[in-house]
């Protein structure tokens, strides 16, 4: 697998766990607000960590670190994804996926045949914005909805969660997005922050009384419904 970026620990990535992450390259979203614009858009221009330094780190924390985050990009664009993992799981540690749910069938086989232990899946907005904000015209949100309702079943522990603008996202988004996730275990509001890497820099972020007025609407919806990336 290609990874561009290895962040040794971190303590926010994986809740509740002590962890590393690993960014892969490339995307099939051009999210305007991406903060990760140089991964997506010219991963070719990035530095390549060799896999062999990358598990020789793993290696000597074992029993140190709980998991790790295998993160993009989009990391289930690369076709060495499953190898990749399941070389991580022998090591005895916990995975965890970021994705944003558009290969369903990716998804459903790593998590059926037990090689990631949690998914955080981003919810770009509600269906009828999804392409505007994906940065894709023609999008199929059924597909995402297969990766929604897959994790909602419950068969691996998950997150969703949200990036929000300004710009893309307002009470009416909001509503739209807790009757679709409804009945969901967690949902994560994370604000927008503006990063020398963004896709495009026009966008703007919510005061925090806004966002806490966004959750009251979800929770009675989704069991569990919290903001990060504020202050």
């Amino acid at each position: 697998m290609v990874i561009h970026g290895f962040q040794k620990l971190t303590l926010l990535d994986y809740p509740g766990k002590v962890a590393c992450t690993l960014f892969s390259g490339g995307c099939n979203f051009r999210c305007p607000f991406c903060q990760n614009g140089n991964l997506v858009q010219h991963p070719e221009w990035e530095p390549v960590i060799p896999e062999e330094e990358i598990f020789a780190v793993l290696e000597k924390r074992c029993g140190v670190l709980d998991g790790v985050c295998v993160t993009g990009g989009e990391p289930t664009l690369d076709p060495d994804l499953e190898r990749f993992v399941t070389k991580i799981k022998e090591l005895g540690y916990l995975v965890k996926l970021d994705t944003n749910g558009y290969r369903p069938e990716i998804l459903k086989k790593l998590v059926e045949e037990k090689k990631i232990d949690y998914v955080a899946m981003d919810i770009k907005n509600a269906p009828s914005r999804y392409g505007e904000t994906a940065g894709v015209k023609k999008i199929d949100v059924m597909r995402i909805n297969e990766s929604v309702e897959f994790l909602k079943s419950g068969v691996v522990d998950y997150e969703f969660r949200t990036t929000l603008c300004k710009q893309l996202h307002g009470r009416e988004e909001i509503e739209a997005i807790g009757k679709w996730l409804s009945g969901a275990k967690r949902y994560f509001l994370q604000n927008y922050r503006k990063s020398d890497y963004v896709i495009d820099p026009r966008f703007s972020g919510y005061a925090r009384e806004q966002l806490e007025r966004f959750c009251e609407i979800l929770r009675g919806k989704i069991e569990t419904v919290e903001i990060r990336g504020v202050d």
